[in-house]
């Protein structure tokens, strides 16, 4: 009995090493299969950056920006709080019309603003 309880005790032993080993292996090598197995080429990082108020301000002072603004608060918000003046008013915060609502030049400067209330 002692011997088949060795056994049992070595074969979970060497088991639990090869799922060890499996997880190891793979977290070495999952940063760099992820993208073939799901066929992604390399993405052009997006030029974004978070601004402040002041740097805003003296986008829109500035004639030469040619900075477009969105509102992406709701109606409600709005209502109460107001918007940034010139600001264009998305019609949701997440499942507007790109197409209609944003401009067509894909090089345009856009600030995108809304509260978080959470």
């Amino acid at each position: 009995m002692r011997s088949r309880v060795r056994k049992v005790s070595s074969i979970h032993g060497a088991i639990v090493f090869v799922i060890a080993a499996v997880i190891v292996a793979a977290s070495s090598a999952f940063p760099f299969e992820i993208g073939k197995l799901l066929d992604n080429k390399p993405k052009v990082p997006d030029k974004f950056a978070i601004i402040r108020v002041d740097r805003l301000a003296s986008l829109m002072a500035d004639s030469n920006s040619h900075v477009n603004i969105y509102d992406a608060n709701g109606w409600g918000l709005r209502s109460t709080a107001g918007a940034i003046p010139g600001a264009h008013l998305l019609t949701s915060d997440d499942k507007y019309d790109v197409a209609t609502e944003l401009p067509a030049d894909k090089s345009a400067k856009l600030v995108f603003y809304c509260a978080d209330l959470h």
